[in-house]
């Protein structure tokens, strides 16, 4: 997996401190930094998602990727999952975060309580790399609700 991340403030855009990100598979991703009031020079624009924001969402993507797929393979009427993530940080630098709950939102046909929590341990326990890695520095808890359809 490789992916190139360009500083785009070099180039005279509005943000000092935007960066692009082109994936392997040749996608982009914008960032920018938060304005700083104190010292222009060194914030972003607020035109883009923070980089940590970029990895919040993507363990989001990961882990209901993967609840989706354990609920599919497993033969079950899944019909839509969203994940509200939500966090702490560290005080100081390193600012890494300290706390991750997601609150999961599976909607299907007939889907049972215990198949949904089976398929989010399974992410977090096994599948879902982002959240593992993540779990090295922050504590992540976990909840859901069922929609039926």
């Amino acid at each position: 997996m490789e992916c190139t991340v360009s500083w785009t403030g070099a180039s005279g855009t509005r943000s000092a401190m935007g960066f692009v990100a082109e994936t392997g598979s040749g996608h982009v991703i914008a960032m920018d930094g938060a304005p700083d009031a104190a010292r222009p020079e060194n914030g972003g624009a607020n035109m883009a998602p923070r980089p940590m924001e970029t990895l919040l969402a993507g363990t989001g993507g990961c882990t209901a990727y993967d609840v989706v797929l354990i609920l599919k393979r497993g033969r079950h009427d899944v019909r839509g999952c969203s994940v509200k993530l939500s966090s702490e940080r560290a005080e100081t630098e390193p600012k890494v975060f300290t706390k991750i709950h997601m609150h999961f939102t599976v909607t299907g046909k007939g889907l049972s309580a215990t198949a949904v929590e089976r398929a989010i341990a399974m992410s977090h326990e096994k599948y879902c790399s982002a959240s593992i890695m993540l779990g090295k520095t922050a504590a992540i808890t976990t909840s859901f609700e069922l929609v039926e359809v």
